[in-house]
């Protein structure tokens, strides 16, 4: 069969001009191995994006696949609904083991969207139970939730949103890293807002927008001060990309409703959890015909495939102790970051832990940029992915620091081929 004949006749990719894929050459990748992509070539690339940010301990890795298998030869799939099962048991309480105080029940889902949708469903429905009509939300503009409709109205990406505003419910924007703004929101809608829902210490699709120290612990008390829950999605910073396990832990900050998603269980299988405080879980109790039940549920909730991936993700966090390990590659990924700051075309590198934005200049949208260097990488042998012309760099938490290195040069060059290239054209 002809891959790329049958690709482009059949597939509609993700966040993709479908004519711009149509005159460029795929990749397809065949297999991988630790932290590399290794195509249908044969070709070989560092998985610079961690496969959409959440590959944690490489690819293959062989305690995790073994620990996939072994489920297999039990039960591949059972439903939650009126059953339960090992795997997802085992996973909650270790879960709620490792997450900030408090956060003491564990509802599964497929994706971080819906664990999105889940947090705001949860405290819409909470309040409504306690007699409240707190019916609004307090997001951060340029916040990204996902892509279901009540995620997306959380959203503040104009270009995701726009186009669905009919579809959506208002929601309030406050500015981030403004403690005063958000003081505004909360005081002048007192008693009506059910949450606010925010990304800690940086906002991955907003281009790695990254939060001044002590805004989230601000927000904590605020929302304290107003009687309104906090959501912390944290589908992207959680699991050791910051440099602890969950972002929220930098600033001694525990949420009412705990996103989780991507590096759950290792990028091996979507899996999603949203973590409740006990006292939102009380208000979702008692006698069948009050209906107070929360009716939302997913056909793959708590999938033991995905749930066997996740606890051996965690295994491996405490055999190799990843996050010790971390602590002098995220000192390696800050040295080697900083001559690309003075690059020409390079407007600012940010970065918390390893998660890296760099903003490229300000070139015209039709120039593609952040796509040229992209390409740029993929011919030196790395698959990074931008957000606009900002390009995003986050390997995966096992990557060697040899690796890191090349991973970081090829991004440098491919910057300065991208750049070398636009001057001769403007010369020519």
């Amino acid at each position: 069969m002809d891959l790329v004949a049958a690709d482009r006749a059949h597939l509609w990719h993700p966040f993709t001009q479908q004519r711009g894929w149509m005159d460029e050459e795929p990749v397809i990748v065949e297999r991988a191995v630790g932290t590399d992509l290794i195509d249908v070539e044969g070709r070989r690339y560092i998985d610079g994006v961690s496969s959409l940010w959440c590959n944690v301990h490489g690819h293959a890795h062989p305690r995790i696949d073994a620990a996939v298998r072994a489920q297999l030869d039990r039960v591949a799939h059972s439903t939650m609904l009126g059953l339960t099962h090992r795997p997802a048991i085992e996973l909650a309480r270790r879960l709620v083991e490792i997450a900030p105080p408090g956060l003491t029940r564990v509802f599964y889902s497929d994706s971080g969207s819906t664990a999105a949708e889940i947090a705001l469903k949860m405290a819409f429905q909470y309040w409504q139970q306690r007699g409240e009509r707190r019916r609004r939300f307090v997001a951060l503009r340029m916040a990204y939730h996902g892509d279901t409709i009540g995620s997306v109205s959380v959203g503040g990406i104009d270009l995701f949103n726009s186009m669905y505003r009919p579809l959506l419910f208002d929601t309030l924007k406050a500015e981030p890293g403004d403690l005063a703004d958000m003081e505004r929101l909360l005081s002048g809608h007192d008693g009506e807002v059910a949450a606010v829902i925010m990304e800690p210490l940086v906002q991955g699709a907003a281009g790695m927008l990254v939060h001044p120290d002590g805004y989230l612990r601000g927000v904590r008390e605020l929302c304290e001060r107003h009687g309104v829950l906090l959501i912390l999605d944290e589908v992207a910073t959680g699991f050791g990309r910051t440099g602890r396990m969950f972002a929220c832990e930098h600033e001694g900050v525990a949420p009412d409703l705990l996103c989780l998603a991507k590096g759950i269980s290792g990028g091996y299988l979507p899996l999603a959890a949203t973590l409740a405080s006990g006292r939102i879980y009380e208000a979702f109790l008692g006698e069948f015909e009050e209906f107070r039940t929360f009716f939302h549920g997913h056909t793959y909730t708590g999938n033991p495939l995905a749930c066997a991936a996740a606890l051996a993700t965690l295994d491996v966090f405490r055999e190799e102790r990843t996050l010790e390990e971390l602590e002098g590659k995220i000192e390696v990924l800050a040295e080697l970051l900083e001559p690309l700051a003075t690059h020409p075309a390079v407007s600012e590198v940010r970065r918390v832990g390893f998660m890296v934005g760099i903003e490229l200049s300000d070139y015209p949208l039709a120039l593609r940029m952040g796509h040229r260097v992209t390409l740029e990488a993929r011919a030196r042998g790395a698959i990074i992915r931008p957000l606009g012309d900002v390009v995003v760099l986050m390997p995966p938490l096992a990557i060697s620091s040899t690796d890191l290195r090349r991973l970081v040069s090829i991004t440098a060059e491919a910057i300065e081929a991208a750049h070398a290239e636009l001057g001769l054209r403007a010369a020519a």
